[in-house]
């Protein structure tokens, strides 16, 4: 996905113009055209990599960027209404989340250098990539594989505490004695992102095989709070947007390997608002403070190093 919307630079004439009306033609632009992207760019990988079919749908002219990108990922190209609302809350969702978040930092730090878009939203995307970004999704559904392979009954709230209890204390899972899906930098008391996708993730899931992991995700939701605070985290938690996301995206069929570009997709949108903003009010490079902590040191000839 970096690497296509780098390859657009060189199909734009004007890429280093950055007059409002043509910075805001490439972000039209480039918002159009990253569901494609992303979609495209997973049926070359499954094709080429798994060997499975590859499958070049066109989008349409009359859908929705959701309905476009179920319609391109199925073989069928079929979808049914309430699958392509739940996908286009969870992007409107994604779209945006103030400058702070890396992403959104890094587009708006790289273009404060006066550089083309492409750089500057391909430097984003590289910072979304991350697993402490983008990523957290991928995350969630790890640590649940994990709790379904070794909590018994996933319905049973005693045998799902003491797993997420050994979690905690780093005796399970990645070790890292986080619960995914659970905490937030800024939100505390409540994720609305969260609260959103959770009511309409439960219309979604019922009746399908993913019901049972999205109970299990309500299950973590109740307890990590208190479960956390025993160990003493003294932080208000709660229960941010990926914990729901990626049972919602498996339960419409989109493969892991689509869910970070799917959030790009979203966050495009967001990105280009900032890259937008920074261009008319930022009017400088720029350049964070650091502070030395260290000491002093002496020079040491290579020679005489150890």
């Amino acid at each position: 996905l970096s690497r296509s919307v780098l390859t657009l630079a060189s199909y734009d004439s004007n890429a280093d113009d950055i007059s409002l009306p043509n910075v805001l033609r490439q972000c039209l632009m480039l918002i159009s055209v990253f569901p494609m992207l992303a979609v495209y760019s997973y049926h070359a990988y499954n094709h080429y990599e798994c060997g499975g079919s590859m499958y070049i749908h066109y989008p349409s002219d009359s859908l929705s960027t959701a309905s476009n990108f179920l319609r391109m990922l199925r073989p069928d190209m079929q979808y049914t209404p309430l699958e392509a609302s739940v996908l286009d809350l969870a992007l409107v969702l994604h779209m945006e989340h103030g400058g702070g978040n890396n992403s959104t930092f890094t587009c708006r730090a790289v273009t404060s250098a006066d550089t083309d878009p492409y750089s500057a939203y391909s430097a984003a995307i590289g910072s979304l990539k991350g697993a402490r970004h983008g990523g957290a999704n991928n995350r969630t559904l790890r640590m649940t594989d994990d709790i379904k392979q070794h909590v018994a009954d996933i319905t049973d709230e005693g045998q799902v505490a003491d797993y997420l209890r050994k979690i905690v204390r780093k005796e399970a899972y990645d070790r890292t004695g986080l619960i995914y899906g659970m905490g937030h930098a800024v939100y505390t008391l409540s994720d609305p992102r969260a609260e959103l996708l959770h009511k309409y993730a439960e219309r979604l899931v019922v009746g399908t095989e993913h019901e049972a992991e999205f109970r299990l995700l309500e299950i973590i939701e109740r307890l990590a709070p208190q479960l956390l605070a025993e160990a003493g985290k003294s932080k208000d938690i709660c229960a941010n947007v990926d914990l729901y996301s990626g049972c919602v995206y498996s339960t419409l069929g989109i493969p892991r390997e689509l869910l970070t570009p799917m959030f790009a997709s979203a966050r495009m949108a967001g990105w280009s608002a900032h890259r937008f903003e920074e261009i008319v009010s930022g009017k400088r490079i720029m350049r964070p403070a650091f502070k030395k902590t260290g000491h002093a040191r002496e020079y040491v000839d290579i020679a005489d190093r150890k």
